[in-house]
C-alpha cells in the first residue's frame, strides 16, 4: 500500500517504513506527526481525492531535524569590479512513515 501526500508545497509518494525528507516541520525528534492532505491511496483498491481524501491520513515519527548542504550563488558584472557571493542551507525534517490510514 502506498499514498501520495502533500506537504511543504510538494507531493511525495510514501510507503510504510520509508524515510522521507520534507520541508522543516515544527516537531522535535521522536515526536509523532500526521499528514492529512492525502491526494491518492493505492494498493488493492486505488482511491483518488478531489482534491484530498476525507478521513485518510499518514502517520510518521520525526527522526531528526537538519540542514542540507550549502548552495553557493555567485553573481558578478564583468569589468565593473562588482561581485556578490551568498550561501544558503535549506532546513529539512527526516520522517519515518509508520502507517497509512485510509
Amino acid at each position: 500500500m502506498y499514498a501520495i501526500i502533500e506537504t511543504g508545497g510538494k507531493q511525495l509518494k510514501v510507503e510504510a517504513g520509508q524515510a522521507i525528507y520534507v520541508e522543516k516541520l515544527a516537531a522535535d525528534a521522536g515526536e509523532k506527526v500526521t499528514f492529512d492532505h492525502i491526494v491518492l491511496v493505492g494498493g488493492d483498491k486505488t482511491v483518488v481525492g478531489k482534491p484530498f481524501i476525507d478521513g485518510a491520513s499518514v502517520t510518521g515519527t520525526v527522526e531528526k531535524q537538519g540542514r542540507a548542504k550549502k548552495v553557493v550563488t555567485f553573481k558578478y558584472k564583468a569589468k565593473k569590479h562588482s561581485h556578490t557571493k551568498q550561501g544558503h542551507r535549506q532546513p529539512y525534517t527526516k520522517v519515518v512513515i509508520d502507517a497509512i490510514n485510509a
